[in-house]
């Protein structure tokens, strides 16, 4: 799994053309799937990165504090573009992220562990939808996080 996450200070998600979800400050996951990552041991270990991640300011102007510290948000958008391998010729190649059925099935399943475990308030995208997302980032603070811990 690899997530881009943004800190942000609101987020507004059409899906198909119509309003879907929102959220005021927190953090946008933007989540690309691969095959086997079906499993609460990637489901806990990217959960706790992005719930527990200290890249929001304390008193002192240091990043310091999580959503969880904060009482923020969480906004989970898949995002099968995230395995997109540029490296050759023009067009990337999305052949390393999960087949459409089994991400869907991931995506679902990691929303629920979030909604169940996180401690934070969860909103989501629509899986395989035609999404525009209007992002007020904050900072902006951009990172990326990948369950096999590539980067």
């Amino acid at each position: 799994m690899r997530i881009v996450i943004q800190r942000v200070r609101s987020v507004a998600l059409t899906a198909d053309g119509e309003p879907f979800d929102q959220m005021d400050a927190g953090i946008l996951a933007m989540v690309g799937i691969e095959s086997g990552d079906n499993n609460e041991k990637v489901f806990a270990y990217m959960l706790d990165k992005l719930v527990n991640l200290r890249i929001f300011e304390d008193e002192q102007g240091k990043m310091n504090l999580s959503i969880k510290d904060q009482g923020l948000g969480l906004f989970i958008v898949s995002n099968f573009t995230l395995y997109g391998d540029c490296r050759h010729g023009r067009r990337p190649s999305y052949s390393s992220g999960a087949p459409v059925d089994e991400a869907a099935g991931i995506y679902e399943s990691f929303v629920s562990y979030a909604r169940a475990h996180g401690g934070v308030e969860i909103h989501t995208g629509l899986f395989q939808a035609d999404m525009q997302i209007n992002t007020h980032l904050d900072g902006p603070v951009t990172l990326l996080l990948d369950s096999d811990k590539v980067f």
